[in-house]
């Protein structure tokens, strides 16, 4: 596939660039893709039996936040890097549920990497919660700059070897096939996963951090908190009222005037408003490094092994 400039497959004009350029974006969507991506039982198992890091979902995060930012606001040579690296890891992704996950998918069923349904719900998770944080944090996007986001989003989602006909053709396509299905009795929420989305947002901490930085985890954590479905935080057993709905308005409405005037954003702020992510997903890796380090567990009760599945 054809670069579209010397820098990498995205124009530097790009949707995907101009909105993954903004670091409150990248620093919340892939921990809200995760989080609301967990209720996919066979995206989430697939993932977890077959990772090195499943008890350790920071150091995930941050893995995967350098390379999806390799191919979208990389240089070619950076990107295919990125794509060689992902594409050694799924080739041996395969398996099958080792216990009964909902009605739709019962022990047994079978997963792959190279599924091309599965390789367009983890597009669909990933757009969609950078178009919900930059809705949220930046500015609501208009129709034209939606739909163009939706294409590069597509052609990413090609980029990791998915089929184009796997996505659907227009963006109001995608929100009705994509808000369809997370409306319907196909999503769980294993209880493996609701722990780990549980501690991605913040409702285990193993050990106490400094203030500054749990202020800064715990203003993420309420922000993709705030963005979930309903429903979602529902599933999680997340407490959400009028006191979280407010905090969570004004803590994004303070992000959001820092991108539109710049000028009124504390001094700490303005320097880091747009920029790659993932030196600063490193940060959060420390903690889970520090247990690992220890010999203690960052979340109890997972177990690092994976299990076999039953045939049912």
């Amino acid at each position: 596939m054809p670069a579209r400039s010397d820098s990498g497959y995205f124009s530097d004009d790009s949707m995907i660039r101009r909105v993954m350029r903004k670091r409150a974006v990248g620093l919340t969507y892939g921990q809200r893709a995760l989080v609301i991506g967990a209720v996919h039982p066979l995206l989430y198992v697939g993932t977890a039996e077959n990772t090195q890091h499943r008890t350790t979902p920071y150091t995930r995060l941050a893995l995967t936040g350098r390379l999806f930012e390799a191919v979208s606001l990389g240089t070619k040579e950076e990107a295919d890097r990125a794509r060689s690296f992902t594409h050694k890891r799924h080739a041996k992704v395969q398996g099958g549920l080792p216990e009964d996950a909902g009605s739709h998918h019962p022990a047994g069923t079978r997963y792959s990497a190279h599924d091309p349904r599965l390789m367009f719900m983890t597009m669909a998770f990933t757009f969609d919660s950078a178009e919900v944080m930059h809705d949220l944090l930046v500015r609501k996007l208009t129709v034209t700059e939606r739909e163009g986001l939706y294409r590069d989003y597509v052609r990413w989602g090609e980029l990791f070897g998915m089929p184009r006909e796997a996505a659907p053709a227009s963006y109001p396509e995608f929100r009705r096939v994509f808000d369809g299905y997370l409306a319907s009795d196909e999503v769980f929420l294993t209880d493996e996963a609701k722990v780990v989305g549980g501690y991605l947002m913040g409702q285990q901490v193993p050990y106490p951090m400094p203030v500054p930085v749990q202020q800064a985890l715990g203003g993420f954590n309420l922000l993709v908190q705030g963005s979930l479905p309903p429903r979602i935080r529902e599933m999680y057993g997340l407490t959400w009222g009028i006191r979280e709905e407010i905090a969570c308005r004004g803590l994004a409405q303070a992000v959001r005037t820092a991108h539109l005037s710049p000028p009124l954003a504390p001094k700490l702020l303005r320097g880091t408003l747009t920029g790659p992510s993932y030196p600063l997903y490193r940060l959060a890796t420390r903690r889970e490094k520090k247990l690992v380090n220890s010999g203690r567990p960052s979340m109890p009760g997972v177990d690092a092994q994976p299990r076999r599945a039953r045939v049912s």
